[in-house]
């Protein structure tokens, strides 16, 4: 161990580990779960560190030499060199003030030691002097939560939604001419195609990946340059624009400066914006794991209209028994996510005056959802959705079985006929043909032109 000093005095810190006294402090007084900082968010926030010492140089705030060191220190932590010397849960200030100072002190100790200092002294690098200058932890954290969820988002999400939607339309095309019976109410309705089913999951992940789109042009402000309240104390004229333009150098994306600090650090409307979307396309997810799993239900005692990929042995008991493993994975997941966008909700709604003090809770959530979410997708899409074939002789079986084949017959004999003709079919177990004959309200050759499933899936000319 050695000694450290912070406000309060001194503290033992493990001789291994570049943090200093206030993390150490925060370890012993936060022993709360095991919900650690998400590994993007550390990132994001060595982003912030880096940048900040880009421009203090820039501005002449921060000499040459310390600000090189600190900006090297933050590239191993952005590279993952250092995940370790990361230890604090999100249990803890609602600001994120230990995370902050975790921060500031694995980056100024690592600073220190390429310097040929001696780690736990601040000197000749500081963790609050040097490591934070023209910030506060009330407008890093949340550019540190917006960066962090536009990365995840552009990164991971995006591409994962573009295959999920692309296999769903490959197997649209691919099932075009399948006939199949439809089903509202989970009671047999009028016919369509297979490929039609599944044109609407398709379209089902592509709106809602539209819906996250609009939410970008909010998480893209940041908060940074709003110090402790908003009003920028302790920082130089532009010290704002020049840290986006460093964060947008670094991260290759397209940040801006929050239109007003106020709101960027006492409320999280946007994060709260994000999770809305997100929970738009968990419902998506949602509707389209459990209708694949419906439909491959069986193999022959259920629907069993498609075929999923056998991907492991589903019971420990019954030999042979494949499980929809995928779908059931998608749906414990939407849970999640859904459960995620209440938490949100409430967090976000927990802003007093000039802060929000759920910030932790928030970025660790919205980032659970963002990934799950990803992993999720790029998983069914793999593991599910590309192998998915018909199973054409129950397809066949169910869709000439189906009395509300005799929907057709509306336009030809009414409605209340029609009926009559269902009715009396499935009370007598009769096909629909043999029981519009025995009443005698059309020929055999008029049922088979008119009740045609191939010309009931598209509007009649």
């Amino acid at each position: 161990m050695r000694k450290e000093k912070d406000a309060l005095g001194e503290v033992l810190v493990p001789e291994n580990k570049y943090f200093g006294a206030q993390t150490q402090r925060a370890v012993e007084n936060f022993k709360i779960g095991k919900e650690y900082f998400p590994i993007e968010f550390i990132r994001a926030h060595a982003v912030v560190k880096k940048a900040a010492a880009r421009v203090n140089r820039s501005l002449g705030s921060l000499d040459a030499k310390i600000a090189g060191s600190i900006e090297k220190a933050a590239d191993e932590v952005i590279a993952g060199k250092w995940d370790d010397h990361f230890p604090l849960v999100i249990w803890q200030s609602g600001s994120g003030t230990q995370f902050n100072m975790n921060m500031n002190e694995v980056i100024a100790n690592r600073a220190i030691e390429m310097l040929g200092g001696r780690i736990g002294t601040k000197s000749p690098v500081h963790p609050n002097d040097h490591v934070n200058m023209s910030q506060s932890t009330n407008d890093t954290i949340p550019t540190s939560m917006h960066i962090a969820a536009v990365l995840a988002l552009k990164d991971k999400l995006h591409p994962a939604l573009v295959n999920l939607q692309k296999a769903l339309e490959e197997k649209a095309a691919a099932f075009r001419t399948i006939l199949k019976i439809g089903r509202t109410h989970l009671q047999d309705a009028t016919p369509l195609t297979l490929g039609q089913e599944f044109s609407g999951y398709a379209a089902q992940i592509e709106q809602a990946h539209e819906a996250i789109a609009p939410v970008l042009k909010h998480l893209s402000e940041l908060a940074i340059g709003g110090t402790a309240v908003g009003t920028g104390l302790n920082t130089r004229e532009g010290f704002d624009r020049l840290m986006v333009e460093e964060i947008n150098t670094i991260t290759g994306h397209s940040f801006k400066v929050a239109r007003n600090k106020f709101a960027a650090l006492a409320a999280h409307d946007a994060i709260v914006e994000l999770s809305g979307a997100l929970k738009t396309l968990a419902v998506a997810m949602m509707k389209i794991a459990n209708d694949i799993r419906w439909l491959a239900s069986g193999p022959r005692s259920g629907l069993g209209e498609i075929n999923l990929p056998a991907n492991e042995p589903g019971s420990s008991i019954m030999p042979g028994k494949i499980n929809p493993t995928q779908s059931e994975m998608v749906t414990m997941v939407v849970c999640q996510v859904l459960g995620n966008d209440v938490t949100i909700a409430m967090a976000g709604s927990q802003g007093n005056f000039e802060l929000n003090v759920f910030k932790p809770l928030l970025v660790y959530n919205i980032l659970q959802s963002i990934n799950l979410l990803a992993d999720a997708a790029q998983s069914f899409t793999e593991k599910a959705v590309a192998g998915i074939q018909p199973h054409l002789k129950n397809l066949d079986e169910h869709l000439k079985n189906s009395l509300m084949l005799v929907t057709a017959l509306n336009s030809h004999i009414g409605y209340d006929k029609s009926a009559e003709i269902a009715l009396k079919a499935w009370k007598e177990e009769k096909t629909l043909k043999e029981a519009a004959l025995e009443l005698g309200y059309l020929t055999a050759k008029e049922f088979d032109q008119w009740v045609d499933p191939a010309k009931m899936v598209g509007a009649g000319k």
